[in-house]
C-alpha cells in the first residue's frame, strides 16, 4: 500500500507516456463540451478534472484513438472503462469539496479514481482483479496520483479501516444496495452505485444526514456486475 503524502492532490503529469500531445490534448477539450457541458455537467471542479486527465493513457494502445468517443471500451478481463458522461455524472453527483476523502469501489482502468483525484484530498480505491489491481496500481504511480490509495479486495466489504468517508462510488451493478458500504458512510456523506439486475440499473444517490439513509434515482444505466460477497455471484 502506498504511503500517504501531505499535499491535497497530484498535478498529472500529461506526456509522462508517449502520446501525441496536442492531439489527444484537441480531443479531450472536444470531449468536455460535446459531451459532458452539453448534457448539463456544470461543477466546475468536475470539468476541470475531465480537461485534466488523459483518458486514453487508461486505455489499450489499441483503442486510444477511440479513448474521448463517447461511448464504454473493453479494458480487459471482461470489465469496461465507462463512458466519458457517465464518470462526469457521477461525480457531480457525489457533490465533492476538495477536503473530501472518497472511497471507490471497483478500480476498473483507474480512470474514475483519477478524475476523483484531481478533485478531492484522498482516493480510496478496491479492485478485485489482481491483474487491474497492478496495471493501475503502476498507471497511477507513472502518472503521480499519489493521493490514491489502492487496494486488492472485496469492494464490496468496503474499507471498514478508513471509514467513515465523506462520499463511497461503485462503479458496477449491484443487487441490493449493501449495508456494509452504508455503514461506512459518514453522516453528511453521499454516495453513488448502480442498483438492478446483471443487464440494466438504476444509478441511485443515497445521502447520509443525522436521521438517517434517503435515496434517489438518477436514472436508467448498464455497468458490469458488482462480483463479492454483498454482491453478485462469480458464476
Amino acid at each position: 500500500m502506498p504511503g500517504f503524502l501531505t499535499k491535497r492532490r497530484a498535478t498529472v503529469k500529461h506526456h509522462t507516456m508517449a502520446d501525441s500531445g496536442h492531439t489527444y490534448d484537441r480531443r479531450r477539450e472536444e470531449m468536455v463540451k460535446r459531451q459532458i457541458e452539453a448534457r448539463n455537467i456544470s461543477d466546475p471542479l468536475v470539468l476541470e478534472a475531465m480537461r485534466r486527465v488523459p483518458r486514453h493513457l487508461f486505455v489499450s494502445e489499441a483503442l486510444r484513438h477511440k479513448a474521448y468517443e463517447d461511448h464504454p471500451l473493453p479494458i480487459g478481463a471482461q470489465q469496461t472503462i465507462s463512458q466519458p458522461f457517465i464518470v462526469a455524472e457521477m461525480t457531480q453527483a457525489l457533490e465533492l469539496a476538495p477536503d473530501d476523502r472518497v472511497l471507490e469501489i471497483g478500480t476498473g482502468s483507474g480512470y474514475q479514481a483519477a478524475v476523483l483525484a484531481e478533485i478531492v484530498y484522498r482516493v480510496y480505491t478496491i479492485e478485485r482483479l489482481h491483474p487491474l489491481y497492478l496495471r493501475t496500481r503502476k498507471l497511477f504511480d507513472t502518472l503521480q496520483y499519489h493521493n490514491i490509495v489502492t487496494r486488492y479486495s472485496d469492494g464490496t466489504m468496503g474499507w471498514k479501516e478508513e471509514s467513515p468517508f465523506d462520499a463511497i462510488i461503485v462503479t458496477a451493478g449491484a443487487p441490493r444496495i449493501p449495508d456494509i458500504l452504508l455503514s461506512q458512510l459518514a453522516v453528511g456523506g453521499r454516495m453513488i452505485l448502480p442498483v438492478g439486475n446483471q443487464y440494466t440499473q438504476d444509478l441511485i444517490k443515497i445521502i447520509r444526514d443525522e436521521s438517517g439513509w434517503h435515496q434517489a434515482s438518477l436514472g436508467g444505466c448498464r455497468f458490469v456486475k458488482l462480483v463479492g460477497e454483498e454482491g453478485w455471484s462469480e458464476s
